[in-house]
């Protein structure tokens, strides 16, 4: 004989096995017959399992199985075993011996199967983890048990899927301390099972004394972020009914209680629900034409937090249609039943614009046990970022996790990753009964959240250490921002959107107002220049050496031809003619600028000859010879190097301002193109008008490298200092020309502004181009704070872990000691479980200290205002926490 699961690969004789085996039934055995080995049973070598008596102890009255026919489910095998039951007076229970020796039994009475515990810890993780079925599993047992169809085991199927059950049951009021309860489980209250987020604010547990007394500027560090959201994959057939397969759980965990919930969205068949004044959102308009036919349950609802990805208790409820208001008003207002004390209210849902407008009204037809003070509270609702786009212009702005203040980084957008995860299950729990299926998905939700306990280590360790890397670019690169701008201007706007964030019914200033401002141009250093001399002609002091043309105007003109001078794009056999006809023109107005210039620049006639315009095959290679072209060793006369100066200085804003009004043009352009767009002819024309815009960007980042090089030349002939290239640096088209509203890959609040939009020539006289830039500071100054918030938060959550898992060991340790069991035996091991589950808790406190102890800057208290240079308050001192 041979033994499969043994070690080693000794063959043993039919004596020896039946030794080694005797408390070791559940191994395969291989007989070998003189030619082959074949599979041979322990129980029939004579081989019986005794319960109630512990090993080498004979039982003076053993009662084998009913009929004899006892099946054993392991993780690899199904095996067909010989078990007797213990029949002395002392011998409990026939079920309390099978659990005894780590045996699940299917039934109570006459139990046939049973599963090992080490097989539904097994399917339990695996369905965790792989989202495999209970048919799956127990296939898989029973292939691995005889994989030919000769030797088929018994089918147990219903049995495993019975068992299972139960098990999830009853692991989770074990590990939620029900059992331990004084009146017992049936005394659990609605949600007691959930496993809470530790990060959330718990009043009680994790939050410090005086929270709900701390000064306005730091209240949302203690806010509870919720995201509601519908999923539609967990739909379920209509089959079975509550009455056939009723839940084993009672709202203990995530699932609503099912009879209080229908009883009252049944009660509500009447309403109707409003369509949606924003886009055409489908879960608003259809949801009550969703195509339910076949269905018990199109859906679930769900409540989760938003800044965790944690599911919250007594939050998911079925649809019974689409996604009405009435279904998740109902989840929402039982969500908030168990965190009725916290006063800051952030909510995301991806209708929020419609879902928030009555909701109030409609919150006085639900029992009063349901009822929010809201107006003791501070609530905000938003749209998740993902989904924000979808909503019209106004809604984009006005339900912004990126523009509102208090909400650090959050997204909104944490049912969707729930759902990510339990979305496999669903082709599962669709073919199941009512109560089966809720059990399951809350075995499920309860173990997504368990995963995101174990991880929060790691989790924040890595949010915080790149926060404060991100909230440093971001300060640095307002302050950058800032400094260009009008100081009167960016006290104006400051005030504004300090408003709108104290009050939210003022005019949005993300929604942009256009404004007025001066700055540098050609034209005005034109005007100044002509009042100038024009001043000096009344003086006496006539500079000019022309009648017509004065040496401001001789320098202008000369600007204004070399930008004629740039090559324009290829031009087709029809337009050659008038092409031909303006270059002629051209050619003639440069030779009577040259005459002219060489009555105020006379050595420019050592460097080009009267004939080389008239020879020049190509009219833009023509040298003008304008003074920053000159040769140090040819004399120019300073007024013509500073008329010069001051005109390619203003030549230079002016291309950049009008790069900067190209560049956003060719962002709405594309913008237009992709949503609005379709046919080959449509984006033929599209296309080839993008093309002019790129053409027009790459001629104006020329102009302006021309205009600052010749900047650089000047300089050096004048005396000028460097003050002038922090405004005016060098441009690289590729990283520097992008419009204000750009997509590197990086998400909104990392993204960083261009310097072309940072200069002091961005103060511009254009309203559209003010009113970007007015809207993009307050954009680059909510991505600031955000960060800023988002460092805090993650601050303040990190305690607040810590403080939980404190509060947590020690409820532990009072369960204890506060049930009283019938046996010293159950006592004791009560006590133990509670001892473990404590100590579990404070070994994760010191582990995720010890991963954050790497920059202790997590245990610094919140400042009083957190944007400004305040002094720092008094820390709160945390309840339960040694921090």
């Amino acid at each position: 004989y041979r033994c499969q699961d043994c070690y080693g690969p000794e063959l043993f004789c039919h004596l020896c096995v039946v030794r080694i085996h005797e408390r070791q039934p559940l191994h395969k055995i291989k007989r070998w017959d003189g030619i082959s080995f074949h599979d041979i049973t322990l129980k029939s070598m004579g081989i019986r399992l005794q319960l109630g008596h512990t090993s080498h102890s004979c039982c003076d009255n053993p009662l084998p199985a009913f009929s004899d026919d006892f099946i054993i489910i392991d993780y690899n095998s199904i095996y067909e075993v010989g078990l007797d039951f213990c029949g002395c007076a002392s011998a409990q229970p026939h079920i309390i011996q099978l659990l005894r020796v780590r045996l699940f039994p299917a039934t109570t009475v006459d139990p046939k199967t049973a599963a090992t515990f080490r097989a539904l810890e097994y399917f339990q993780m695996l369905s965790f983890e792989s989202k495999a079925s209970a048919y799956e599993f127990y296939k898989t047992a029973a292939r691995l048990t005889d994989n030919t169809g000769i030797h088929v085991p018994k089918d147990r199927y219903k049995a495993m899927l019975r068992m299972m059950r139960e098990w999830r049951f009853i692991k989770q009021m074990q590990r939620a301390g029900q059992g331990h309860h004084p009146k017992g489980i049936a005394a659990t209250e609605p949600g007691a099972c959930a496993v809470l987020c530790p990060a959330c604010p718990h009043a009680g547990k994790n939050l410090p004394d005086g929270w709900d007394s701390a000064p306005s500027e730091i209240r949302f560090l203690y806010a509870l972020f919720l995201g509601i959201d519908a999923n539609f994959r967990l739909a379920r057939r209509n089959i079975s009914s509550d009455i056939v397969d009723p839940g084993l759980n009672q709202g203990y965990a995530f699932f609503v209680e099912e009879q209080a919930y229908k009883s009252f969205i049944g009660s509500q068949e009447r309403a109707v629900q409003e369509m949606s004044s924003c886009s055409s959102h489908d879960a608003v308009n259809l949801a009550d034409t969703r195509v339910s036919r076949g269905l018990a349950a199109t859906g679930a609802g769900t409540v989760d937090c938003a800044r965790h990805n944690f599911k919250r208790p007594c939050s998911v409820g079925d649809l019974q249609k689409g996604e009405r208001y009435i279904n998740m008003d109902y989840l929402f207002f039982s969500s908030m039943r168990s965190s009725a004390d916290v006063s800051v209210l952030n909510i995301s849902y991806d209708i929020a614009c419609q879902w928030s407008k009555h909701i109030w009204t409609r919150m006085s037809t639900f029992p009063h046990q349901y009822h929010i003070q809201h107006h003791e509270k501070s609530i905000t609702f938003l749209v998740p970022k993902f989904h924000l786009p979808a909503h019209v212009a106004k809604c984009q702005t006005s339900f912004s996790f990126n523009f509102i203040k208090g909400v650090g980084r959050t997204d909104g957008e944490a049912p969707e990753r729930g759902w990510a995860d339990i979305n496999p299950i669903a082709t599962s729990t669709r073919e199941m009964g009512p109560g089966s299926r809720r059990d399951t998905l809350d075995d499920h939700f309860n173990d997504w959240n368990w995963k995101k306990i174990c991880a929060m280590g790691s989790i924040f360790h890595r949010k915080y250490n790149f926060a404060l890397i991100e909230v440093q670019e971001r300060v640095d690169d307002l302050n950058d921002f800032e400094a260009s701008l009008a100081t009167d201007e960016l006290a104006k706007w400051r005030k504004d959107v300090e408003e709108w964030e104290a009050n939210r019914s003022r005019p949005n200033p993300f929604e942009g107002r256009a404004t007025t401002n001066t700055s540098m141009t050609q034209a005005a250093v034109r005007l100044a220049l002509s009042t100038a001399e024009a001043t000096e002609i009344e003086r006496g002091n006539n500079m000019s050496l022309h009648d017509d043309i004065s040496p401001s105007v001789l320098i202008s003109s000369g600007l204004e031809l070399e930008d004629q001078q740039l090559p324009g794009q290829h031009a087709t056999d029809a337009q050659k003619g008038k092409l031909i006809q303006r270059v002629n023109a051209l050619r003639r107005r440069i030779d009577t600028w040259a005459r002219v210039q060489l009555l105020y620049m006379p050595g420019v006639s050592h460097l080009r000859s009267p004939d080389d315009i008239a020879t020049e095959a190509k009219v833009h290679n023509i040298n003008l010879f304008l003074p920053s072209s000159l040769p140090h060793r040819v004399l120019c006369d300073d007024h013509l190097l500073k008329h010069e100066w001051e005109l390619r200085e203003a030549q230079a804003y002016d291309t950049l301002n009008d790069l900067r009004t190209v560049l956003n043009l060719r962002y709405h352009l594309y913008k237009y193109k992709d949503t609005f767009i379709r046919g080959q002819r449509a984006n033929t024309r599209a296309n080839g008008i993008i093309n002019n815009a790129e053409h027009r960007i790459d001629a104006l980042s020329l102009k302006y490298t021309t205009s600052r090089g010749a900047l650089l030349k000047l300089a050096s002939r004048l005396g000028k200092n460097d003050d002038w290239e922090r405004s005016l640096k060098p441009l690289d088209k590729q990283k520097d020309a992008v419009p204000l509203k750009h997509d590197d890959g990086r998400t909104v609040g990392q993204q960083s502004i261009s310097w072309i939009w940072k200069t002091s020539g961005s103060n511009s006289n254009e309203l559209g181009l003010q009113d970007s830039l007015h809207v993009e500071w307050c954009k680059a100054r909510a991505r600031a704070h955000r960060w800023e918030e988002e460092v805090q938060l993650l601050r303040e959550e990190m305690c607040r872990v810590i403080a939980f898992l404190d509060w947590h060991a020690g409820w532990w340790d009072m369960q204890g000691i506060q049930c009283a069991f019938g046996s010293l035996q159950a006592r004791e091991g009560a006590l133990a479980y509670a001892r473990c589950q404590a100590n579990l808790r404070r070994k994760m406190a010191v582990h995720f200290k010890s991963m954050w102890a790497a920059n202790p800057s997590w245990q610094v208290p919140p400042p009083v205002n957190l944007h400004s240079s305040c002094q720092t308050p008094t820390p709160l001192p945390l309840t339960g926490a040694s921090l």
